[in-house]
């Protein structure tokens, strides 16, 4: 399952610098070397500088398929006009970093570091970068070091740099659930901001967002990395990358076995990294990849299972099998493993409800991990696909208890991501998805944490909400997904402790989920513990840079701080009219807050962000009535209306305590 539920991707219009930047001749390319724990602020960078319309080269993104990946990194080094190493402690000790400064210096390669801490340089880095430019962050401020590693790389790669990027804010006439949690408006914006906002280098923000749970690394721990597609026409990526989520949930139902969920399993695919620094990235002590060759109605599964500190191979074998023994073949493998790390707890059990999570129709099975596939992409077109695929295996097998599951999310964020004549038709049609789930299996955890959900967001049964959720993690206490929505439900209920404790459970088993990672500092926010929420949002923005909600929430984070300037410079990127008129606010300009207030109003800008702005103010009356506003046209952000730092100043009145009784939510 993809990052999600008050929780997946903004479903926000984005621009595409890849694209823009492909409009020129990529022979004149920047060859990008950086360490592999400083992929998140490589990313970035190669972000930036192809909005500034400079083409890049980047590993694992730009090999091609079936390449030979060394032959690809000396291939582009050799063709590149100049090289961008972005320098730190990981690239002094990375052997790949040196070979690559080493072959461009001896290919005569101006070299260009961008310099992220203070590493000191290694005798072999300092003799081959002398004669060359450095760049640091620490001197110039992000910024400004942005902006002279573009002029630098336009000079050495004669490509022409424009002085800035071009940010165009077009707000939508209707905003999202997702996007009216953070008042923003839909805009085309500059990816390089991530980096622009003086994000912290990912190490130093790992370090500092690990959970104290997540400090050691148990021996009875695993991630299962997506299995590759071996199939002769490379057209059944849907099905490995299925068999890969189908493992991690059989192995999440072992107890004792601490199973890395799907999106940060997820992270590394397509990436050269070594086995090694996955597991140290996730916190495991083991890593279990494979292939999967497919042919007709044959199928082939190689699998192993390696201990990741020795690189000792615990266990490997293939299974031929006919295609219709896929489910055999899954129990199969999740028993070996299982035996491989003698997790000896309790004896292997089959996972409650696993013969009525299955189907016995293939067809609808292909179906199913289709519409999956489409589903994790996060966006409107995947989600009009995912429901049209599970609504396809439904139509197959009508008792498909996981397709209904799935569909009842897919369901709801396409509602909630596009203007529609009947949202509450099409949300209670997903809300009735979940119950013949839960009809169909009830001990399927799946059915209780989508209803759960849908309980908390749309119909305010935080009761119903309760009691779902709390059988979901019994059922399935190793998901980090049923924990993360139980987590939301706690935070809802105003529970803030509870709600991160069970939060932090979440980070432990998905620790490169955006979505998580900025939940966790959401409701460290809502507890006033600010210091420890900034290096989460930060750590959210290096994993997921297009976030428009970390963005935000960092927005919101800077008001609270009393940094209005700072705040103001966000929202402004963002287009988001509610922060930029809450921050012209807290800067004195009460005239400029009316004016952009007044426009947000004629947009049809969400209630929620409206009252945002009158309670910010201090107007209590306004404020109230457009909270009223919310309740009625079920915005979802009223849902976070007992913790939202927003409303502190409200909590005395007794118009707040009869909303809460009105919402159904304990004073």
């Amino acid at each position: 399952m993809s990052g999600e539920e008050l929780e997946s991707g903004s479903g926000l219009l984005l621009a595409n610098p890849t694209a823009a930047a492909q409009t020129l001749n990529t022979s004149s390319h920047v060859f990008i070397s950086y360490a592999s724990q400083d992929a998140a602020i490589a990313a970035a960078l190669v972000e930036a500088l192809e909005r500034r319309g400079i083409v890049c080269w980047i590993a694992p993104r730009d090999v091609k398929p079936g390449a030979l990946y060394a032959n690809a990194i000396v291939g582009a080094i050799n063709e590149a006009k100049a090289v961008v190493l972005v320098l730190s402690a990981n690239a002094v000790l990375s052997s790949h970093v040196g070979r690559e400064v080493e072959r461009a210096a001896s290919k005569h390669k101006q070299i260009i570091g961008f310099r992220i801490d203070a590493a000191p340089l290694s005798p072999e880095l300092e003799y081959f970068l002398s004669n060359s430019q450095w760049i640091d962050v620490a001197a110039n401020g992000m910024p400004a070091a942005l902006a002279k590693l573009a002029e630098a790389v336009g000079q050495w790669s004669e490509q022409t740099v424009p002085a800035d990027p071009v940010v165009s804010a077009k707000p939508r006439e209707r905003i999202g659930g997702r996007a009216k949690l953070i008042a923003g408006a839909a805009v085309v914006i500059s990816v390089g901001v991530a980096v622009g906002l003086g994000v912290r280098s990912w190490s130093q923000s790992h370090k500092a967002a690990q959970p104290a749970a997540a400090v050691a690394i148990a021996d009875k721990s695993i991630a299962v990395l997506p299995f590759v597609d071996m199939s002769e026409k490379k057209d059944q990526e849907y099905f490995s990358d299925g068999l890969s989520e189908e493992l991690i949930e059989l192995l999440g139902q072992t107890p004792g076995l601490r199973v890395i969920a799907r999106t940060s399993s997820f992270y590394f695919k397509g990436r050269a990294e070594k086995l090694e620094t996955i597991a140290a990235e996730l916190r495991v002590a083991n890593v279990l990849e494979g292939s999967v060759r497919k042919s007709g109605d044959r199928l082939r599964v190689t699998a192993q299972l390696i201990r990741a500190d020795t690189s000792e191979h615990l266990w490997s074998e293939t299974f031929d099998r006919d295609l219709h023994d896929v489910f055999k073949v899954q129990d199969e493998i999740a028993t070996a493993v299982v035996t491989a790390l003698k997790v000896r707890l309790l004896p292997m059990q089959k996972a409650a409800g696993q013969d009525e999570l299955r189907t016995e129709n293939l067809e609808a099975y292909k179906l199913y991990l289709q519409a999956r596939q489409s589903y994790n992409q996060g966006d409107v077109a995947g989600y009009q696909r995912a429901v049209t695929g599970f609504q396809a295996a439904i139509a197959l097998d009508s008792r498909y208890a996981a397709a209904y599951a799935e569909l009842a999310l897919a369901q709801f964020w396409l509602t909630d991501s596009t203007d529609t004549d009947d949202p509450d038709g099409e949300l209670n049609s997903a809300l009735a998805a979940a119950e013949k789930a839960i009809a169909l299996a009830p001990g399927l955890a799946a059915g209780y944490s989508a209803r759960g959900f849908l309980r908390t967001v749309y119909t305010f049964d935080f009761a119903g909400a309760q009691a779902d959720l709390d059988k979901a993690v019994a059922l399935s206490p190793g998901d980090a997904w049923v924990l993360h929505r139980s987590a939301i439900l706690l935070a809802v209920l105003g529970r803030l402790p509870e709600a991160i404790a069970r939060e932090k459970q979440a980070l432990a088993l998905d620790p490169l989920s955006e979505e998580i990672s900025r939940r966790l500092a959401f409701f460290l926010v809502a507890n006033q513990q600010l210091a420890q929420a900034r290096p989460l949002y930060e750590k959210a923005l290096l994993i997921a840079p297009n976030s428009i909600r970390a963005r935000g929430n960092l927005g919101e984070l800077e008001l609270l701080e009393n940094h209005p300037e700072r705040a103001l410079a966000i929202f402004r990127q963002m287009g988001d009219l509610a922060g930029q008129a809450r921050a012209e606010y807290s800067l004195g300009h009460v005239d400029v807050s009316q004016r952009i207030l007044e426009e947000l109003i004629a947009k049809k800008g969400p209630p929620f962000g409206i009252a945002c702005v009158y309670a910010w103010r201090g107007e209590k009356d306004k404020a109230f009535e457009w909270l009223e506003r919310a309740y009625k046209d079920r915005d979802p952000g009223v849902t976070w209306l007992k913790i939202s730092a927003d409303f502190r100043t409200l909590r005395g009145d007794a118009r707040f305590r009869a909303l809460l009784h009105q919402m159904n939510l304990p004073e």
